[in-house]
């Protein structure tokens, strides 16, 4: 079942150690309404894995699931329930072969990209920017948005969830809205609302 709320890790925004914002973020909303995709791509292998470690039982204590981000070998060994592959990463396929209990999640950019995730079984397919962010300035917009995935990029608040769910949007992904929140739980909550 894809998640309403997707939320994407960046430790160096969040305002308290991440493990506190994700409980927070998470105590804040129903059983089952979120994963988490661990994102820290500046971390080497083995704190990623020290890292994922610690996120599991907090993740798993609210229903919710972990997927790491782009490493298949860090997911098993973590014991986390997914892995998130970017557009141009592995396949799918491939992903299943070696390690077919995980979640596979994947980022695209294009609806032509989201079918052909669907096609090839992916779980949840996330799809942005949506709208510009400050690492990628130009937006993909919601005119061609493809129905049933997950919005990313630029989801900063309620009023963008809205538009987004209005658009065909299963849910929404964010960062900073959630990360960088003086209280994760209340933005959480906020955005979460603001789909259902």
């Amino acid at each position: 079942m894809t998640p309403r709320l997707y939320l994407v890790t960046d430790r160096h925004v969040a305002q308290r150690p991440l493990a506190e914002v994700i409980a927070a973020a998470l105590a804040a909303l129903p059983p089952g309404a979120a994963w988490v995709q661990l994102r820290e791509k500046d971390l080497d292998g083995g704190p990623l894995l020290a890292l994922a470690r610690r996120l599991v039982p907090i993740v798993r204590a609210r229903g919710a699931r972990l997927l790491v981000n782009d490493r298949v070998d860090v997911a098993l060994a973590a014991g986390a329930d997914g892995v998130h592959l970017p557009e141009r990463g592995l396949a799918i396929a491939d992903v299943r072969r070696v390690a077919p209990a995980l979640a596979v999640a994947v980022s695209v950019h294009s609806a032509a990209a989201a079918a052909a995730a669907r096609a090839a079984s992916a779980d949840a397919v996330v799809y942005g920017p949506v709208w510009p962010t400050r690492g990628k300035p130009a937006g993909c917009g919601l005119d061609r948005f493809p129905a049933g995935a997950i919005a990313i990029g630029g989801v900063d608040g309620p009023a963008r969830a809205r538009q987004a769910r209005r658009a065909g949007a299963a849910g929404i992904a964010c960062i900073r809205a959630v990360m960088a929140a003086a209280d994760p739980g209340a933005a959480a909550r906020a955005l979460y609302e603001a789909l259902v």
